[in-house]
């Protein structure tokens, strides 16, 4: 039996045929078809992190509310520029016709990979729905909490200040005009508005002052739910760009890690795709509680074997070392 046809076969074998004495034999003398074996598996486990969503509502609102707001902001053009842009439309869908097919390729393979971002921010987003719903009236409320719009009303976060020595936080959010909401770090509103900074502000630096505070309140244990913050961490950990946000939210899942399989997921894809060896690194040591897991082990092996920075390989191996036998 050849190598083409194994790595064939080691494919249906993952997926619920079971394995032949002759594919048995060549993987335990080849170690070229081990190692597609390896991969595939560590495929398999980051490909079941990724379920499909559908869009929140929400999400749609933001969005046309965005789309809107730039429309109106475009100049009114004169009836022959209009003519002249319908004409050049025209002769651009002429030109694209033959990529068509391509294009219908690219946002197939698209929307894989943006299905786990997008189950992570609809848990968010429906998360923040509830807690607004909840919410009492103002006169209502304990002196310490703070009445504050739905999340699909509020356009960005503009600044987060937390008084010192002080679990009172400060948040600048804009609607039309510009609001603040004051209170406590325990208040729901306040804790609906660092989900919304984490997410929506354009400021790394407002982004990274709510992960910060949201990490330092899991880190806690003081109320870091299933679904809202850790949510919110699960997200930015993801999908930020700001390498001080995601290695912030990376702290903040830490205690999660054995008991949230979303968690250990998402270091799991931090430690494979992450393009900072500072973040990886953090992701290997998150994962220590769960380093006998069987996926765990999976993806460590792989990187010990494949990854192209030698630090990560050798910190790799080193786990798979310390504990040698699968729990």
């Amino acid at each position: 039996m050849n190598c083409q046809i194994v790595q064939e076969r080691i494919v249906t074998a993952e997926y619920g045929e079971p394995e032949a004495h002759e594919l048995e034999l060549h993987l335990a003398g080849c170690a070229e078809c081990r190692k597609e074996q390896e991969q595939l598996r560590a495929l398999k486990v980051l490909a079941e992190a990724y379920p499909v969503a559908e869009p929140d509502a929400n999400l749609m609102a933001r969005s046309r509310m965005r789309l809107d707001e730039a429309l109106d902001a475009l100049p009114t053009r004169r009836w022959y520029e209009r003519l002249g842009q319908q004409f050049v439309n025209g002769i651009a869908r002429l030109q694209a016709a033959p990529v068509a097919a391509g294009l219908l390729l690219v946002v197939g393979l698209g929307a894989g990979s943006l299905g786990g971002f997008r189950l992570a921010e609809t848990r968010t987003a429906h998360a923040l729905a509830v807690q607004t719903a909840q919410a009492a009236p103002m006169q209502a409320r304990p002196a310490t909490q703070t009445e504050v719009p739905a999340a699909a009303q509020i356009a960005n976060i503009s600044s987060i200040v937390r008084q010192p020595n002080s679990h009172i936080v400060e948040v600048r959010y804009n609607q039309l005009t510009p609001q603040v909401a004051k209170g406590s770090l325990d208040d729901p509103a306040i804790r609906q508005l660092l989900m919304v900074a984490s997410q929506k502000s354009s400021s790394a630096g407002v982004r990274d002052d709510s992960v910060a505070l949201m990490a330092d309140e899991c880190k806690a244990g003081h109320g870091c739910k299933t679904e809202g913050i850790r949510d919110a961490l699960l997200v930015a950990l993801r999908s930020d760009k700001n390498d001080t946000v995601r290695e912030k939210a990376l702290e903040g899942l830490k205690p999660y890690v054995a008991e949230d399989t979303r968690v250990r997921n998402a270091v799991l894809e931090s430690l494979l795709n992450d393009y900072d060896p500072k973040i990886r690194t953090a992701a290997i040591d998150i994962l220590e509680p769960v380093e006998g897991d069987t996926s765990v082990r999976q993806v460590l092996h792989s990187v010990a074997n494949t990854d192209r920075n030698p630090y990560i390989r050798t910190v790799s191996r080193q786990v798979l070392e310390n504990e040698p036998e699968i729990q």
